[in-house]
């Protein structure tokens, strides 16, 4: 049985994206460039403090970006108000000279100076408008008014319109409505997301496009209450199903900030079925700001081509194009940037034609193969840095760690194919993180069970300073133990698959334990990270463990991180879930070691995609899974995100479509299953989970249905309520005893939370 104690660990857990630095100190840095990247500063956060770090990578250093406790003193002294030199009232700083800037108390603004530690009040620029994009020369900034796009001088406050045309359903700097996000800005008090825009380089012109959704399919969200506590309000949206002839598009525009004009690409409109080119980087600018480039495919995606666009004139013309019998794609991971690299005279291009991610070498003015860059059975993950000069281009690679093929290495290799080198030779998994322009980056390794080491390195690899070593102390506190990295068999008895397997809180090898399946199915992204997770995707993991669950994560076949065949398992597959027969061989064969594994005592837990294979997994192998829970389940792909289902399953297969349909499939339903869905969902919305409800009743199915008013698709401001619904039912059925009267306090919004769940 579940205990009081077990739930607050869940708890606990549960709010680890929320509250930074509570169990884990120093796991993340997050850089805030200064002197044009060759300086940087970035706070650490233990759960009760801030401490703020200035780091010289040139000199080697590492220190205070101040003393915290004479600023405290000083701050203090001038405001009149108590100040803790442990929790300063501030979560971001400006160091310039021998000064320090930042906000306080609420939006006043100080400026400190630290050779004598006197404080006052300052007359400086606050942070950035959130709705504005900012140009390079940080002289002029982009905003959305209306429909347009509207330019204004940070120097005078002077504002002038840069289109003038747009109209509803037609507008400028918008992405798709559909993946929009409209229900969780209106929650965090926001009108709309910031243009998709992007300033030239010389800070003189904006890359923008047009929207046209004029005659895409509208959809209707019915909002109950109101915060206002009027009557209900009807919520439209344009939102494209599979096979719809009208999609979103993106007509791509330069704007020139000072003449005024307008020059529009001559060429047809991109296809833009779930997020803005500028957006998605799959249009950028050249660093001389001579060209525009970008990227574009057909509707069946089996076509990818690099264009360029002339700013001045407006005239399109075709750098290169490839074309495959599958979907070609500039990156596995459908929200990464495209692993394209634009040379003074050549292109670098990410293809998988041998089977395993790629770079090649083409000529910029003729398209012309110039040769193959890398290869190998292992996948180019990120371009990080071409050195032209040295012909030498640096990049993150996966598959070269035997131990774990997802874990990332940072390597180098000359354009021309030769001196092929690591710069992280080791066993890690490596994330980089680095500004524009340095002779450096930013290094953190780990795995599932080691915590990160952040470092920065030198572009040989070289240590040049360390910056942090994580300390789990607080986290291990709560009874959680590292999860275990597993490599198993697929459901075809050959290829290996891998996974992470959490023991339940207070673990004794003499009992035996139900389990649950926490699913995602991607193919656009993993389920599993290879390196220590900081509480982002076990934001369900973690808790069931902590309630006594073995918990198992799974990327089965049709995922991305490996080769071409290995993520094409999913094309035209979205109704096998992530391979879900992977997933039942996977829990035998763990098994099979584990004695205190209960394979009679089998959950499943997922949200969105997982919500749908959560379900899957009930309808479709009922002998393994008695129980589960879905969360924002699309659960019928003919009435789904057109983008999403098209990539994946085809843009004319409606065979496919039908078979992901779980609707369809609701007479099978044999186990105990809690539906939970969002009344605001609108990225996948209610009438995926009340259409499946409506099948159980018709079939005369025993099942529980949650419908959260005023909630949206992640349910961000009932996390707790929600989680412990879910956990409840999870204990109830799996352990067969009535769960703990404990309910989690309501979990704030804030930005720490918003930045780890839509990251």
């Amino acid at each position: 049985m579940s205990t009081t104690q077990d739930y607050q660990a869940a708890e606990q857990l549960l709010r680890r994206p929320a509250r930074p630095g509570e169990l884990v100190i120093g796991d993340k840095v997050r850089p805030q460039w200064i002197d044009g990247g060759a300086r940087f500063w970035y706070a650490v956060s233990n759960g009760l403090g801030r401490r703020f770090v200035l780091v010289d990578p040139a000199a080697g250093t590492r220190e205070p970006a101040f003393d915290h406790a004479r600023l405290a003193a000083a701050l203090a002294a001038a405001s009149g108000q108590q100040v803790d030199p442990e929790f300063l009232p501030t979560t971001a700083i400006a160091p310039a000279g021998n000064t320090v800037e930042f906000d306080a108390f609420g939006g006043e603004f100080w400026r400190c100076h630290l050779d004598d530690y006197t404080c006052e009040r300052a007359e400086f620029t606050p942070p950035g408008n959130p709705l504005e994009v900012l140009s390079p020369d940080k002289k002029t900034a982009v905003s959305r008014r209306g429909h347009d796009l509207w330019a204004r001088s940070l120097s005078d406050g002077r504002e002038w319109p840069l289109t003038t045309d747009g109209a509803p359903d037609h507008q400028y700097g918008t992405g798709p409505d559909c993946t929009a996000n409209g229900t969780l800005l209106r929650k965090i008090g926001l009108p709309y997301l910031p243009p998709a825009v992007a300033w030239s380089p010389d800070s003189t012109k904006v890359l923008a496009h047009r929207t046209d959704e004029r005659e895409v399919r509208q959809t209707h969200l019915l909002e109950a209450r109101p915060a206002d506590g009027s009557a209900p309000v009807l919520h439209t949206q344009r939102f494209a199903y599979p096979g719809d002839e009208h999609v979103p598009l993106a007509e791509l525009v330069v704007l020139d900030v000072a003449a005024g004009t307008v020059v529009r690409a001559q060429a047809e409109p991109l296809l833009m079925p779930t997020l803005s080119p500028i957006t998605a980087q799959w249009a950028w600018w050249a660093p001389d700001g001579s060209a525009v480039y970008y990227l574009g495919r057909p509707r069946d995606l089996r076509t990818l081509t690099l264009y360029r666009l002339d700013p001045v004139t407006g005239e399109v013309t075709t750098v290169l194009s490839e074309t495959g019998p599958t979907r070609v794609e500039p990156n596995q991971y459908a929200y990464e940037p495209p692993i394209v690299r634009v040379l003074a005279d050549e292109v670098l291009w990410y293809s998988q034609r041998d089977g395993w991610g790629h770079l090649y070498r083409y000529d910029l003015s003729t398209g012309a193969l110039l040769g193959q860059v890398t290869s190998g059975q292992w996948a180019v993950r990120q371009i990080l840095r071409v050195d032209e000069a040295e012909r030498v281009v640096y990049f993150t690679a996966s598959g070269l760690v035997d131990e774990d093929p997802y874990r990332r290495t940072v390597c180098r290799i000359g354009l021309d194919g030769s001196g092929f080198a690591q710069l992280t030779d080791d066993e890690l998994d490596h994330t980089v993180t680095m500004p524009d322009h340095a002779g450096y980056f930013i290094d953190s390794a780990s795995t599932v069970d080691t915590a990160p080491v952040t470092t920065v390195r030198d572009w040989t690899g070289r240590v040049l300073v360390e910056l942090e070593r994580a300390d789990i102390g607080k986290l291990t506190a709560t009874g959680w133990t590292p999860p275990e990295r597993f490599r198993v068999k697929a459901a075809d008895g050959v290829t290996d698959i891998y996974g992470v397997l959490y023991r339940p809180r207070g673990f004794d090898p003499a009992r035996r334990y139900p389990v649950v399946d926490n699913v995602y199915p991607g193919p656009q992204v993993n389920r599993v990270a290879p390196c220590f997770d900081p509480g982002g995707m076990g934001l369900d993991a973690e808790p069931l463990a902590a309630l006594g669950f073995v918990v198992v994560a799974l990327d089965g076949r049709g995922t991305p991180g490996r080769s071409k065949a290995f993520h094409d398992a999913s094309y035209g597959n979205l109704a096998d879930a992530g391979n879900l027969a992977d997933h039942v061989a996977t829990l035998r064969q763990l098994a099979a070691a584990r004695p205190w594994m209960d394979l009679d005592r089998v959950g499943v837990f997922g949200h969105s995609g997982g919500g749908f294979a959560a379900a899957r997994a009930m309808l479709d192998f009922p002998e393994t899974y008695k129980a589960g829970v879905a969360l924002s389940g699309s659960h019928d792909a003919r009435h789904f995100n057109a983008g999403f289902v098209e990539t994946y399953d085809g843009a004319d297969n409606p065979e496919a479509w039908a078979r992901t349909s779980n609707v369809d499939l609701a007479d099978r339903l044999a186990g105990k299953l809690l539906l939970i869905h969002g009344e605001m969902d609108d990225q996948v919305h209610p009438d995926q989970t009340l259409r499946l409800a409506d099948r159980f009743i018709a079939a005369g199915k025993d099942f529980e249905l949650l419908i959260v008013p005023g909630a949206e698709h992640t349910f961000i401001d009932h996390l707790a309520y929600v989680r412990t619904r879910g956990w409840d039912f999870l204990v109830r059925e799996l352990t067969g005893t009535q769960p703990t009267a404990y309910r989690p306090a309501p979990i704030a919004i804030g930005p720490e939370l918003l930045a780890e769940l839509f990251a």
